[in-house]
């Protein structure tokens, strides 16, 4: 069965399967157990869309992976980078995806056709990227050891704004300001950055534990608040912007009630940023990798350094209310369903993809009234007629009946219990290279196997995508080709 045709049916399966789960397991807001495993390459970063349907997944050789959450197959490969991915980030209609890389650029794809849009070249490497939440062509992006930028991508040449670090003091500390605390706040860099829901601010988290709110018209900080005494390294926003969760070096998870910047006649000089919950170890001191919030935002879902475990905090008494268990490694970015109780994560040693959702046992009295549902075998009493031998013409007829009624595997009907968007819908291409193998071996000669060379593949990197006529491409794809038979002759002297 094609990916399509896979796709289009468990659609189709879902709304007959509602029906079978019980309702007070599908009230359950979090996840209880390991469900499933995808792997496509080593990934190190991963990233939902809007609507929910892919995971885009940003691989260690530069790839980015984007698996259909239905049938977890791969659905767009996209090759641009040189290094790791960073970090990804969806566009609100999900037809964009940006992607940040070790190898100084962000890249900007239309997943309408999978090609590069916008190319864009730092002078450092980028923390993170993030997309604005209405304009696809404008992002804000952290540098290392440097100040963030706003930048606009609307022409084929980036505008790039430089963003400040140094946080704004009150007036009567500005007063008291010595020439030291200025010199130390003039060496801070911002380590994190993200838009508000409005995409009117931008809330920006340095190395010294402050929080600043920028302006995207002015580009200039309009308020400041001291949130720890560490360095932020993630800051992320519920899908209503109301609630913010951050992740710090000092080892301990803050939820911070964020006000509403854009609102009219709201005083920047009387607002107070408080945290609401910090969530941590106490008896262990564990360090958290990554950070996330639960799709309605009452739970929030951690990974831990040095560990295998997901923590699971409620935010309505800030207690502790599941611990997932999962593979024997460790955990990186984790990731939560914008609309459901499925939690993705990302191994640090394999690169695998681990999913964790709910179990649901069916119940299958819902098929029919009449279904009885027995807790040991009874004997079966049948019908008169239910076992009657039908003529070989007439069971071949009603077969040929069948095979003639027409099957529409193209649409894809509404499902109940599902978020309606007036959003992008990804084409699915069917051409598309399955996911690598486990171990990625392949095979050079009759029982001879070996393993993949990390080049292999990617010899669109190394010059042959930049050959300026046919002739140099085929004398490059000549080289690669006798350099390849004679590393298999070697194998099989060996």
């Amino acid at each position: 069965m094609t990916q399509m045709n896979k796709r289009r049916t468990t659609t189709a399966y879902r709304t007959m399967n509602l029906s079978l789960i019980d309702p007070f397991i599908l009230a359950q807001d979090y996840p209880d157990a390991l469900t499933g495993k995808v792997r496509s390459g080593h990934a190190a970063c991963i990233r939902f869309n809007r609507k929910g349907d892919f995971l885009a997944a940003g691989r260690v050789d530069g790839t980015v992976v984007i698996f259909d959450i239905e049938t977890n197959g791969v659905a767009r490969k996209l090759r641009g980078h040189t290094r790791q991915i960073q970090a990804l980030s969806w566009s609100g209609d999900g037809r964009y995806l940006l992607s940040s890389s070790q190898d100084w650029k962000c890249i900007l794809w239309d997943l309408q056709d999978g090609t590069k849009l916008r190319t864009v070249r730092f002078e450092a490497p980028v923390y993170i990227a993030e997309l604005h939440p209405f304009n696809p062509f404008l992002f804000v992006a952290s540098l290392f050891e440097d100040q963030p930028l706003l930048v606009d991508i609307s022409s084929c040449i980036p505008l790039k704004h430089q963003l400040s670090s140094v946080p704004r003091r009150p007036k009567l500390d500005r007063q008291d300001l010595n020439e030291k605390q200025a010199l130390q706040d003039a060496k801070q860099s911002t380590c994190v950055t993200v838009f508000t829901t409005q995409g009117d601010h931008i809330i920006a988290g340095t190395n010294k534990g402050w929080l600043n709110i920028i302006e995207v018209k002015s580009l200039e900080i309009v308020h400041s608040t001291r949130l720890c005494n560490g360095i932020i390294i993630l800051l992320r926003l519920t899908a209503s912007g109301r609630d913010m969760v951050s992740n710090a070096s000092d080892r301990v998870i803050r939820t911070v009630p964020i006000p509403n910047f854009s609102q009219a006649g709201l005083d920047l000089n009387t607002v107070k940023i408080e945290v609401e919950h910090k969530f941590q170890d106490v008896v262990n001191r564990l360090s958290w990798n990554h950070v996330a919030f639960s799709s309605t935002g009452d739970y929030v879902a951690a990974s831990t350094f040095m560990n295998h475990d997901i923590y699971v905090w409620e935010r309505g008494h800030g207690s502790l209310v599941k611990i997932l268990e999962g593979p024997k490694e460790e955990l990186g970015v984790i990731e939560w369903h914008p609309h459901r109780p499925f939690v993705a994560a990302c191994g640090i040693e394999t690169g695998r993809v681990y999913l964790w959702s709910i179990i649901t046992p069916q119940r299958w009295s819902a098929l029919a009234p009449d279904f009885a549902e027995v807790e040991e075998n009874v004997e079966y009493v049948e019908r008169e007629d239910e076992f009657d031998i039908h003529p070989i013409e007439e069971i071949h007829k009603r077969r040929l009946d069948l095979e003639d009624e027409a099957l529409d595997v193209l649409t894809v009907d509404p499902v109940k219990g599902d978020p309606v968007h007036d959003v992008f819908s990804m084409p699915v291409l069917l051409d598309i290279v399955d996911s690598e193998s486990e171990e990625e071996i392949v095979a050079v000669g009759p029982g001879t196997m070996r393993r993949k060379s990390p080049g292999e593949g990617r010899e669109w990197m190394n010059g042959a995508e930049n050959a300026s006529n046919p002739e140099e491409q085929a004398s490059f794809k000549k080289i690669v080709t006798t350099a390849a038979e004679k590393t298999q002759s070697r194998t099989r002297r060996r």
